[in-house]
């Protein structure tokens, strides 16, 4: 049997890994642009599920020019961005931005800087946060998040469709939900998830509970903002505010709920300002 020595062993594995990361690197440059578009087809796919039309990866594109008449980006303040397009904005992005305004503002509720010094406290004396400059820190972040609104016109009807993203149980969910014309009715719904578990909080994206959206309303008797709860071990129909949770899908469902004040609650202006 022929030896090889220890320098042509590592000259020949450096080589056939440099080789099969340039094929990797390839394939994966040559699939991105299908990849791509197939992303967005499904994004096309689910804004016309929020609003009851149904479609498929063939005519998605189709259907969706010719329901959803106009798309922006605003800010919290209302104003249009521009050069920004609905379906290009990373939501993601506007997630994490949540999530530090959520955590910032605990902080002044807290008096503390984080929960490791909230814990150490009792051992150190830390000094207090300035909470001006973390309002003004919150102030920043609200004033950069970027809120994508689909309009839709259907039978002589107008729908706006605001996308979802949150946290499930074992990662992120996501969705679209429809309102009415007055901005307070909910027309649709739909939600989705990367690995919830299936039989419970997979159930998140099966129809009979998308369908219980349908109807409530966001704001209460007092016009002040709402939101929709779903409420562990179910709710009657008379209440307008709320929908059953999954049953066994309990964190999944409060995760539904989260995700749908915390992005609802940005339009607020944007609704208010458009109510009928």
């Amino acid at each position: 049997m022929k030896s090889f020595s220890n320098t042509y062993i590592f000259i020949f594995s450096t080589v056939m890994v440099i080789i099969v990361a340039a094929l990797l690197s390839v394939v994966a440059m040559s699939l991105g642009p299908r990849q791509d578009m197939n992303i967005k087809t499904e994004t096309m796919q689910n804004i016309l599920t929020s609003v009851r039309v149904e479609s498929t990866a063939k005519n998605a594109e189709e259907l969706f020019n010719k329901y959803i008449t106009d798309s922006y980006v605003i800010n919290p303040g209302m104003q249009k961005i521009e050069n920004e397009v609905a379906l290009e904005v990373d939501l993601k992005k506007e997630v994490s931005k949540i999530e530090k305004i959520n955590k910032l503002e605990q902080s002044v509720q807290e008096r503390k800087v984080s929960p490791f010094k909230s814990f150490m406290a009792g051992f150190i004396n830390f000094k207090e946060i300035n909470k001006k400059e973390v309002q003004d820190q919150i102030a920043k972040l609200k004033s950069e998040r970027k809120l994508p609104v689909y309009v839709c016109q259907k039978e002589n009807d107008t729908y706006y469709v605001m996308p979802l993203r949150g946290k499930g149980l074992w990662g992120p969910i996501w969705g679209f939900i429809a309102l009415e014309s007055d901005m307070n009715t909910v027309y649709g719904a739909v939600f989705d998830h990367k690995s919830e578990t299936p039989g419970l909080g997979a159930e998140i994206k099966e129809w009979r509970f998308q369908k219980e959206f349908q109807g409530k309303k966001i704001f209460d008797d007092d016009n002040a903002f709402h939101s929709v709860d779903v409420v562990k071990g179910g709710t009657d129909a008379a209440n307008l505010h709320g929908v059953d949770a999954i049953s066994g899908g309990t964190i999944t469902s409060k995760g539904v709920e989260s995700m749908l004040y915390d992005c609802l609650i940005s339009y607020n202006t944007f609704f208010e300002q458009n109510r009928d």
